[in-house]
């Protein structure tokens, strides 16, 4: 193991590449199903594993503005859950779609960043940099 991928940073990226997968099986999934229910709440639980650990991890000791998504993202997936149980299928819909290409896909770009950790290891295994 890299001496940087310290255990919180391991299960933190874990945690959002099997949000990531989740998701997207998900978006091809029939929708309203007892699978459809069981997954959405396994990847709620997963998005909010990737936003609490995110507060152990720091770039030279202190927060940055990412970690903005880490405070929003418990509301906003505790608004997309509201949603759902009230019976607004489509606020629903558009609340989790958002939090999927926002909260892992903007991010998840930050983090391939060639300064950052885990995008120095990948384009460092590519031969990029």
């Amino acid at each position: 193991m890299h001496p940087n991928f310290t255990p919180i940073i391991l299960a933190h990226t874990f945690a959002a590449l099997a949000a990531v997968g989740l998701g997207a099986a998900m978006f091809l999934a029939r929708k309203g199903t007892f699978l459809h229910r069981v997954a959405g709440r396994s990847w709620v639980v997963l998005m909010l594993a990737v936003a609490i650990t995110s507060f152990w991890i720091k770039s030279s000791g202190s927060f940055s503005w990412i970690h903005l998504l880490s405070v929003a993202v418990p509301l906003l997936l505790a608004a997309g859950v509201y949603f759902a149980i009230t019976g607004n299928l489509v606020r629903h819909q558009r609340m989790m779609v958002g939090i999927y290409a926002g909260a892992l896909g903007v991010a998840g770009i930050f983090t391939l960043l060639p300064y950052r950790l885990l995008g120095r290891l990948v384009w460092s295994t590519v031969g990029l940099t």
